[in-house]
């Protein structure tokens, strides 16, 4: 007497229950609403701030970087607005900035980013404070 083995999955051979699947492009997609890719690109922003462009604490406090998202056909374009010291390296820092922040971004939701527009809304002197301009 022979013994058959059992697939834990109800007996069926698995390459029949794959082939029961709808084709791929029937099965759906999973979509990232724009708000959400915009939120995890201000998280990655704030972390590669703090490694590329730390505000000394006599500064004052930079504020969080803001962030949008536009998403169209599995790619994201990214506009990223943040403070930044000075005096420093401004063209090199925003570069970083921009690849390891795209790099974050295309990791964590899997879309192709096409392109980051980075604004510096601030650079922080050691005698800016946040109290405005100084005459």
């Amino acid at each position: 007497m022979k013994a058959r083995q059992v697939s834990p999955g109800g007996g069926s051979h698995p390459s029949a229950r794959a082939t029961r699947l709808p084709p791929p492009a029937e099965r759906g997609a999973t979509v990232i609403p724009d708000r959400v890719v915009a939120r995890i690109a201000a998280h990655a922003a704030r972390t590669v701030q703090s490694r590329h462009a730390a505000v000394p604490p006599d500064r004052g406090d930079p504020e969080a970087p803001g962030a949008s998202a536009a998403v169209r056909t599995g790619s994201v374009r990214l506009h990223l607005t943040m403070d930044l010291p000075y005096p420093t390296d401004i063209p090199g820092v925003c570069e970083r900035i921009r690849k390891d922040v795209a790099g974050e971004v295309a990791q964590l939701t899997g879309l192709r980013v096409g392109e980051v527009v980075l604004t510096v809304r601030r650079l922080m002197t050691a005698v800016d404070t946040g109290r405005g301009r100084v005459r």
